[in-house]
């Protein structure tokens, strides 16, 4: 059309290298079941090298749902902010058992703790067939 012009979308910037993505960090919360996060685990990790170091952080709550403590969660912030975090990967729900397999009960057994993640599936919350 005569007059007009037409309007691009600005595309976002480009990172200049990989190196710009890292640190990085994961986020993942543990429970019984589904409905309640007993345990919160952050994992850094320092660069694209698969060799690269990570840094662990893990929180525990004896009480109440630990996504809904506000103390926990600023410690979380502070940690991912000391740490300089460029990006945060984080699942949309609970993913398994707070027990570590081969730490707190016999690796290749389901937690004794835990019976509901022994019939559900972690990634996808849904009830296993067997």
């Amino acid at each position: 059309m005569a007059g007009s012009q037409s309007k691009k979308r600005k595309a976002p910037p480009k990172a200049d290298s990989r190196a710009e993505l890292f640190p990085a960090a994961t986020l993942a919360f543990y429970g019984p079941d589904d409905q309640r996060a007993t345990k919160a685990v952050v994992s850094i990790v320092l660069s694209a090298d698969e060799n690269a170091p990570l840094r662990v952080r893990k929180w525990y709550s004896s009480a109440g749902d630990i996504r809904a403590d506000a103390t926990v969660r600023a410690e979380m912030l502070t940690y991912l902010k000391v740490e300089g975090v460029q990006r945060v990967v984080l699942a949309d729900r609970i993913i398994g058992c707070p027990h570590e397999e081969g730490v707190d009960y016999p690796t290749g057994e389901n937690c004794p703790l835990c019976p509901f993640w022994a019939s559900h599936d972690r990634w996808t919350g849904k009830p296993i067939d067997r």
